[in-house]
């Protein structure tokens, strides 16, 4: 379902990058390594008066992608913003095409067609769910657990989170940490809804122990080998019974087609900051719920600003299975929005305010601020 009513153009002023530095509750560990403080950059669109917000999901090094945070700040203050400022006059529907001869650097576009389309929401009075075409008030929420200690501590550490009222679990695993985790969590909680996460940690060589996941009955397991991998995903999935999930993979909507065309992937992962914006995430969710391919929204260990707007690309309707649209306490104890996301029955809700209807705690935000540009005509 195409957005049937397009955003008004703003008058674009100028634009504000910071780059913030927000501590997590606890670590976060994957096979890529293990985070404790979150490094993002936040994006304010200065637009007709009103601002607009966005975030460039970017990570400290290159590890989960080729896109880092100093690269995405060099190429977003020498490229991208001026390339923007020099429209003038922009509809956020215009922004990806404007931005496209600059090759790649997709999280990067993303966080400023982000801000460029939450100034024009605000400026209509109109909700990005509204925009987006959601269908529900609230989404399902899922909770992603990194690597811990021993099988042990992750089984405790899932027992909380399922207190907390999550509907799904996906656990991280890697080589040795995978069989003997997963087994942990199944014979301790039974059949709850549980999904695994490779990140990429594998290779076809390791398809008899990815094939011993199959008696675990999981939903899925998301992204077993490398990003460019198609085709020997699509051999992978024919030797499992589990249902083989791309995440790093899918980067555009075109890729995914060629995904679905080679049977590499049963289910997909969009994640709006990787394929390179929103409005490429919704393409991406039309093509999927054409051809009966069940989708779900990945996370990024997103901000207040993020989390809304996916929280609103969720509850579209081909975004059957719970996805990673967590509460705001899951990873920060101090979030930057005045009313963090919370959970309640097992979901968050869809924010229905002016553009992504959150707003900006200023205190919090100088508070994690480390590095601040204001980019002018």
């Amino acid at each position: 379902m195409p957005v049937t009513r397009p955003a008004a153009s703003v008058d674009l002023d100028g634009v504000e990058l910071r780059v913030l530095h927000i501590p997590l509750v606890s670590p976060f560990t994957t096979s890529f390594g293990t985070e404790t403080v979150r490094e993002v950059i936040v994006v304010r669109a200065l637009a007709d008066g009103v601002e607009g917000w966005g975030e460039i999901v970017t990570q400290q090094a290159p590890l989960y992608s080729s896109e880092y945070t100093q690269g995405a700040w060099d190429v977003a203050t020498r490229f991208l913003i001026p390339a923007l400022l020099a429209e003038r006059t922009i509809a956020p529907e215009r922004v990806a095409s404007v931005l496209e001869p600059f090759v790649g650097h997709r999280m990067a576009k993303a966080g400023l067609e982000l801000a460029v389309l939450d100034a024009a929401l605000r400026g209509e009075g109109r909700s990005f769910g509204s925009y987006a075409g959601a269908v529900a008030d609230r989404v399902p929420s899922g909770v992603s657990v990194g690597i811990q200690r021993d099988p042990a501590a992750l089984v405790e550490t899932v027992r909380g989170y399922l207190d907390d009222g999550y509907v799904r679990i996906k656990i991280k695993i890697k080589p040795g940490r995978d069989i003997d985790d997963t087994a942990a969590v199944r014979e301790a909680f039974g059949s709850i809804p549980l999904q695994v996460d490779a990140n990429s940690a594998y290779t076809l060589a390791d398809t008899d122990t990815l094939a011993q996941l199959d008696r675990f009955d999981l939903l899925l397991i998301e992204q077993p080998l490398q990003e460019d991998d198609l085709v020997d995903h699509a051999t992978l999935a024919g030797s499992l019974s589990t249902s083989v999930c791309l995440d790093e993979s899918i980067t555009s909507r075109k890729v995914a087609a060629d995904a679905l065309a080679l049977g590499s992937a049963a289910i997909v992962n969009i994640k709006a900051g990787r394929v390179g914006g929103y409005l490429e995430a919704i393409a991406i969710h039309d093509l999927c719920r054409d051809a009966d391919v069940p989708v779900w929204c990945g996370g990024m260990l997103e901000t207040g600003i993020g989390r809304a707007a996916n929280a609103a690309l969720a509850a579209l309707p081909g975004f059957t299975l719970p996805g990673d649209v967590s509460a705001a306490d899951r990873f920060y104890a101090r979030d930057i929005v005045t009313e963090p996301a919370v959970l309640d029955d097992g979901h968050v809700r869809v924010p229905t305010g002016p553009g992504l209807g959150v707003d900006i705690d200023p205190d919090a935000l100088d508070a994690f601020t480390v590095e601040k540009a204001v980019i002018r005509p």
